[in-house]
């Protein structure tokens, strides 16, 4: 996912708060110079180029902290309070989950115009740096997501996901490794869908940098950020609904599980990062 367009999109989320990140105001905050320093994986930005981005995310930036944060804080509002009431369950988690994917739909809707405007700039060079980045990106992931056996894949999975949960929830106890487990056994071959169809949209957002200049490059650039599902199988939308409710049912499940102590550091957890936020001053725009 962190490949220009799609990085732009995903990081103005601060997915660092939805990955448990301690700073994730930190971050937050400085995304306009975290961006174009990620992209460098990718794409040799002139001076020009970076100052006009970072111009923009600033501007984005302004935007998401006066318009859509003060939702962010809401949801963690009301997450604290069933927490600590001690009535978090499956059907409290839907509503929030919906939000959030609301909330991902006008974020690429917001940066659908940097990001296009963004990739037509690109000269030839930078395209085939592109290209390059992203084939050794995709033997990358490759070669650490799909090459080991499928019990090592699902082992693999069910630890990277308890490591992202005990930010949550403390040191997880035996039945809440066995409760991740299972999910991370009932997801199968999830690795193999999740790279294909990573690779399908890396090659249709190629394809589009490489008719840049054609007449439908735009509608193309909206529909990569703004409707990802559009380019999956039948198959592949219901095997990503499937994995949607799984990872709703194991949160559940992990509260089910959890003691008075995990409980009491959930809440803090979600009242902390309520708090960060809520100090949080929203930068003017670049243009301000």
């Amino acid at each position: 996912m962190r490949i220009t367009a799609r990085l732009l999109l995903l990081t103005l989320l601060s997915t660092t708060l939805l990955a448990g990140c301690s700073r994730a105001t930190l971050v937050y905050r400085n995304l306009d110079m975290l961006v174009p320093w990620s992209l460098n994986d990718y794409l040799d930005l002139d001076r020009a180029q970076q100052r006009e981005l970072r111009e923009r995310l600033r501007n984005h930036l302004a935007w998401h902290c006066t318009t859509q944060l003060p939702q962010l804080l809401a949801s963690l509002q009301q997450l604290e309070r069933k927490s600590a009431n001690g009535q978090l369950d499956h059907h409290d988690l839907k509503p929030h989950y919906r939000a959030a994917r609301e909330a991902l739909r006008s974020i690429a809707i917001e940066v659908t115009p940097t990001a296009r405007d963004l990739l037509r700039a690109l000269d030839d060079e930078q395209v085939r740096e592109l290209r390059a980045a992203l084939q050794e990106n995709r033997r990358e992931h490759r070669e650490k997501y799909l090459a080991p056996p499928l019990s090592q894949q699902i082992r693999e999975r069910a630890e990277r996901m308890q490591e992202r949960l005990q930010f949550w929830f403390g040191e997880l106890n035996a039945a809440q490794r066995q409760r991740v487990l299972l999910w991370s056994h009932a997801l199968g071959e999830q690795n193999r869908r999740w790279l294909e169809n990573r690779e399908r949209w890396q090659a249709s957002l190629l394809g589009a940098v490489e008719q840049r200049h054609e007449e439908g490059f735009d509608a193309r650039i909206a529909q990569l950020l703004q409707d990802r599902e559009a380019l999956l199988s039948a198959s592949s939308r219901a095997a990503l609904q499937r994995a949607e409710q799984e990872g709703l049912a194991l949160v559940s499940d992990l509260y089910e599980l959890a003691n008075e102590e995990q409980r009491r550091h959930l809440t803090g957890q979600l009242a902390s990062l309520q708090a960060d936020f809520a100090s949080l001053k929203c930068l003017p725009p670049a243009n301000a």
